[in-house]
């Protein structure tokens, strides 16, 4: 029987461990379990601890509680929807701490949760310098695309195919990132980049033309149709989305069988003498007769076919 120790306590074994001895008669070792005592205040404080515990998570999963941090985040700068797939699909290092906490804390609301997305929103729109204008700063989008390069592709195999991507990126990346752009994305033969102003898009759409001319792969010199749109797209996980990226691409479509296009909201957000430096001009966009219209760009939208005056 455990008898009482100096100071009024008892002896006790751990919980879950039996009071009989094992061993004995059968030839076995005795297992030997040190007592150690059990204080009044530990007897006190064990199911308090466990009640703070379960309260803690009864308020963490509170629907009320994450719906007002979820509220509080609106105001916050960056994404309010920080957190879900599309948001955290981008490279940078708020996306992946996000990826990688999801792995863990999974898909159920928590408070939180919720406050570690919040400060991992402020931490991506600090680093992408949007803040709450994200969606109202305006950039001038580009896409670009090879005119037939799938019917050729077929015809000409893997290599000769990722060798006229590679003198294709070659020529056209380095003029995007010398105007001021980034390349937000390549598209197998396209790619779509954003500039802060609509003079370095086109500087770069020019230049990107130019070296194109100089690619031959055994005879086969590509045609690239291109396209620029000037909005306020969003910013999101990297991408950029919107009804302003839509227009640019159907601007890109336009351009048929290799020509650069551009909308009346890229043209009015040139310098005034920007075409002229650049030795351009620009001729008013007519649908052929059998050709679809543009899905997803405004009637009242007109659009511009970009030249060298030296055609």
């Amino acid at each position: 029987m455990l008898g009482p120790v100096p100071g009024g306590d008892s002896l006790g074994y751990p919980r879950f461990v039996s009071e009989t001895p094992t061993g004995g008669d059968d030839g076995t070792d005795e297992v030997v379990i040190p007592l150690s005592p059990v204080t009044d205040r530990a007897r006190r404080s064990g199911p308090r601890r466990r009640g703070q515990q379960s309260a803690l998570e009864n308020a963490d999963s509170r629907k009320d509680l994450v719906a007002a941090i979820r509220k509080a985040r609106e105001v916050l700068p960056g994404d309010p929807a920080f957190g879900d797939p599309l948001s955290v699909s981008g490279p940078g290092a708020p996306e992946a701490v996000a990826r990688a906490a999801s792995q863990f804390v999974g898909d159920t609301p928590s408070a939180a949760k919720e406050i570690g997305l919040g400060a991992l929103q402020v931490w991506q729109a600090m680093l992408e310098r949007v803040g709450r204008g994200r969606g109202t700063q305006e950039m001038t989008i580009l896409f670009t695309d090879l005119v037939a390069f799938s019917t050729w592709s077929l015809a000409s195999g893997d290599e000769k195919t990722l060798n006229l991507l590679r003198k294709v990126a070659k020529a056209i990346e380095p003029p995007v990132s010398e105007n001021g752009g980034r390349v937000v994305k390549r598209m197998g033969d396209g790619m779509m980049a954003v500039f802060p102003s609509a003079d370095g898009a086109v500087r770069a759409a020019l230049a990107g033309r130019t070296a194109l001319r100089e690619i031959d792969i055994d005879g086969y010199k590509p045609q690239m149709r291109m396209g620029l749109h000037t909005g306020t797209p969003r910013e999101i996980g990297g991408d950029w989305l919107g009804v302003d990226v839509n227009i640019a691409a159907r601007m890109m479509e336009a351009g048929g069988n290799g020509n650069t296009m551009l909308s009346q909201a890229t043209l009015e957000a040139l310098d005034f003498d920007t075409l002229d430096k650049l030795d351009l001009r620009v001729k008013p966009y007519r649908r052929g007769v059998f050709a679809p219209p543009l899905n997803g760009v405004p009637d009242n939208l007109k659009i511009y076919r970009l030249e060298s005056v030296k055609k």
